[in-house]
């Protein structure tokens, strides 16, 4: 799975170089001298990092074959990409990556599966997206009350809403 690290937008100066609009939680890690990234469109891709700055609280990447500003120009909305296989597993057994999430099944503390988790959204609080078995879709609170325990390695995530929270339907 490719996961979003950033988005290229205006170019800057006349070298090369680009303004990227950072989309990680761990920039330094996935924007460092001669790291690769994917790209979408593919076809612009992949890019290499030949140096990264700072300018007036902005990340500044100049890519390699990316000599002047008119080559930086035609990378303007270009989004940058990394195989989430790249990203090491964080050290704390209670936060996750949403890519782990993703493709979980999600089933109740007596079993009875729900559905698969499709996406996690994060606002106010983290919620994962559910898809049930029935097809609606189904939002729960991505906390350790509602959900006790996540096997990553089985597949499998353990709900324990109270009642009533996944009887809710589409209306749509």
């Amino acid at each position: 799975m490719r996961l979003v690290v950033g988005r290229i937008g205006r170019a800057h100066g006349i070298r090369g170089d680009v303004a990227v609009d950072v989309r990680t939680d761990d920039p330094d890690a996935r924007f460092s001298e001669g790291a690769v990234l994917h790209t979408d469109p593919a076809s612009v891709g992949p890019l290499t990092i030949a140096s990264i700055r700072r300018h007036s609280g902005r990340l500044l990447v100049r890519f390699k074959g990316m000599a002047d500003r008119d080559a930086a120009e035609a990378l303007r909305g270009t989004t940058l990409l990394v195989d989430s296989e790249d990203i090491a597993p964080l050290d704390d057994p209670d936060e996750f990556h949403d890519h782990e999430l993703i493709g979980l099944t999600a089933v109740t503390t007596d079993g009875e599966t729900v559905g698969r988790i499709d996406d996690v959204l994060h606002h106010a609080q983290d919620v994962l997206v559910i898809t049930a078995e029935a097809g609606h879709e189904v939002l729960v609170p991505f906390v350790a009350a509602l959900v006790p325990e996540v096997d990553v390695a089985a597949g499998r995530l353990t709900l324990d809403p109270p009642p009533g929270l996944l009887d809710l339907q589409s209306t749509d």
